[in-house]
């Protein structure tokens, strides 16, 4: 699968009424950092964050930049606070389909294929796939075609009862760690969007995936060393766990949203299976 331009988050939305400091004081209480912490780090004082947050003291552009960085805020969301500074946006939104961007998308293609025959794929900050390989391809056979439909979505394939979630034999804890994984990232980013997609995906009935069904296997179980996701693959179970990579210091809005996952065999024999389902 190529990648292709999907769906981009929203542009953050700044209220007339509001001005960058009660914005960065939201940052600070979330991030749950004292301005007297913050001064520190950020070389300043505690006084003159008081008066930025206030609306008394209108910060210069490196502070905002600076405080933005010292709280962790997403590249997103420092061009809002910028704005609502009243300086320009720092950081451009490139779209992915941007000649600007043919050797990272060349790159993201060959990295992924590369991992081939295990799945590796790339999603935008909604969790919308972008690219993926064949060793993902070969999971979402027999899916039904309206979960394919672009742009397709990684949480929807997975938790919804007629994607993935059936085949998955211990749903429970996987579709509890994909909740926690959205929870964190709303915290983080809190994008009105991705909590919209929660609250669809939360919601989906949890069908019965047949693990209970299963008799026990005689061998012993294999000591996992994360959390996997066991998924029925014609006849046999796969155990994957999942790694996530993002771009180290993005200057793009575009790049800083995607994220590489990476299914890691977690057992031999899913190894072998794959090895031999995907010369």
């Amino acid at each position: 699968m190529t990648i292709a331009a999907s769906g981009k988050a929203a542009p953050a939305v700044i209220p007339a009424d509001r001005g960058v400091g009660p914005l960065l004081r939201a940052w600070r209480e979330q991030r749950r950092v004292s301005q007297l912490e913050l001064a520190l780090r950020a070389d300043s004082s505690a006084r003159h964050i008081s008066f930025i947050e206030t609306g008394r003291s209108k910060p210069s552009e490196e502070m905002v930049l600076r405080l933005a960085e010292h709280l962790d805020v997403p590249v997103r969301e420092r061009n809002a606070l910028l704005l609502a500074a009243g300086y320009a946006p720092r950081y451009p939104e490139t779209p992915l389909d941007d000649p600007a961007l043919d050797a990272l998308r060349e790159g993201l293609e060959r990295l992924i294929q590369g991992y081939e025959p295990y799945p590796a794929l790339v999603v935008d900050a909604l969790y919308n796939v972008v690219a993926a390989n064949r060793g993902i391809l070969a999971l979402l056979d027999g899916i039904p075609e309206f979960l394919l439909t672009q742009p397709l979505n990684a949480m929807r394939l997975t938790l919804h009862p007629q994607g993935l979630a059936p085949r998955i034999r211990n749903l429970p804890e996987w579709r509890g760690h994909l909740l926690a994984q959205m929870e964190r990232q709303i915290a983080l980013h809190r994008s009105q969007q991705l909590r919209t997609l929660y609250e669809e995906v939360a919601a989906y009935p949890v069908p019965r995936t047949g693990a209970a069904d299963q008799p026990e296997e005689a061998a012993q179980p294999v000591p996992y060393f994360a959390l996997p996701m066991r998924i029925e693959h014609e006849g046999r179970t796969l155990s994957f766990v999942s790694s996530i990579s993002t771009f180290n210091t993005p200057m793009d809005v575009t790049v800083a949203e995607l994220a590489i996952e990476t299914l890691v065999p977690a057992d031999p024999a899913t190894v072998k299976y794959l090895q031999s389902l995907l010369p």
